[in-house]
């Protein structure tokens, strides 16, 4: 008489275990870069933020007085969940992010950007 067996054999489930292993092995160090560009990314968008504030404070700046030739904040601009500072050095200006959320280090690539507003 054969009972009606129900159930994985050994094999199918250490067949399940290999192909899950496999699977996490390349999944991981993927999920792990894709944070690293994810946070320079946000870091170049709040970079492209200073630079629009940057931009617009020194357009405010010459409306109120027209013969401003340079334009630098004294306190540090927020911009969402970064702040960061704006220099203005011989018509160069630079931006550069200097505090950001619990990930954030100062040691992140593109975290400054110069340019010039005339």
């Amino acid at each position: 008489m054969l009972r009606n067996q129900k159930g994985f054999t050994l094999i199918e489930i250490i067949a399940v275990l290999v192909i899950l292993g496999i699977l996490a092995a390349v999944a991981v160090p993927k999920y792990f870069d894709m944070q690293t560009k994810s946070q320079q990314s946000a870091v170049s968008g709040a970079v492209a933020a200073l630079q629009s504030t940057a931009t617009q404070q020194y357009a405010q700046a010459l409306l109120n007085t027209p013969s401003v030739t340079t334009y630098a904040p004294t306190s540090p601009i927020v911009v969402g969940d970064f702040s960061g500072t704006i220099t203005n050095a011989a018509g160069v200006v630079t931006v550069r992010v200097t505090a950001g959320p619990s990930w954030w280090a100062s040691t992140i690539v593109g975290n400054s950007k110069s340019f010039t507003l005339y």
